[in-house]
């Protein structure tokens, strides 16, 4: 490993044995849900970055996109994913394309911490520099009604990483609708990530054998993570 990421603080909180089996190389599959989220997000760029473009040219290529990634799968779930984008693009552009052209958008963040022997690595969704406002993407089925602590602690570590005054926000974007949400206590997410992180650095310096260390945890594969390739997995290498 050579970056922490907010993803994989998340992942070992979750379950300390998908962390180590993500060590060992092996990962779930992406499934089309989150292909939908990738290439709405592609027209949304492409619909902020030029204020020109139609709401239909934006669509297009989001649904070009998402036929792209998914052109291989065998997911039960693709054709309704696929329905979602154009909505979601829709919604999403409208929520946003008020803030104007965004300054960066996937704007690489690396920030370290003096009790972390690796640092974070990230990449914000959009960042107005101007109005210091950085806001992540999110696309959903069903809209949130709040920020999910996962998704707070991204967008501390981006705010953080720049400055204490920068303004970050999530917005959910559904094929019917969008809100935008600010989050509050950066400070606070910022240290839960830097706390998660110390423990799972001290829980690898146990041993430098990935093997032994997964001798020391039970894995949970009630979780939506593990799909049956991972599962199947987990028993192997976990003999639980």
């Amino acid at each position: 490993m050579t970056h922490w990421s907010v993803s994989t603080c998340n992942l070992a909180e979750a379950d300390m044995a998908l962390l180590l089996m993500k060590l060992k190389g092996i990962r779930n599959s992406v499934g089309s849900a989150a292909h939908r989220g990738t290439a709405s997000e592609a027209g949304v760029v492409k619909g902020l970055m030029d204020p020109t473009a139609s709401l239909e040219e934006c669509q297009a290529l989001a649904v070009k996109e998402f036929d792209r990634l998914t052109a291989l799968s065998a997911d039960a779930n693709r054709e309704k994913e696929r329905d979602a984008v154009p909505g979601i693009v829709e919604q999403a552009l409208a929520e946003l394309r008020p803030y104007g052209v965004p300054s960066h958008t996937q704007l690489r963040i690396e920030w370290s911490h003096p009790d972390l022997a690796l640092p974070f690595l990230g990449f914000a969704d959009f960042y107005w520099e101007g109005a210091g406002i950085i806001v992540d993407l999110k696309s959903q089925l069903r809209l949130s009604s709040e920020i999910s602590t996962q998704h707070a602690r991204q967008v501390a570590l981006y705010c953080g990483s720049i400055s204490d005054n920068i303004d970050g926000r999530v917005t959910y974007a559904t094929p019917k609708k969008a809100a935008t949400y600010q989050v509050e206590n950066m400070r606070e997410h910022l240290q839960s990530l830097v706390r998660i992180a110390q423990r799972v650095e001290r829980f690898l310096s146990i041993s430098s054998d990935i093997d032994e260390l997964c001798g020391l945890v039970i894995p949970n594969t009630s979780l939506f993570y593990y799909d049956p390739p991972t599962r199947q997995a987990a028993y192997e290498i976990f003999g639980i």
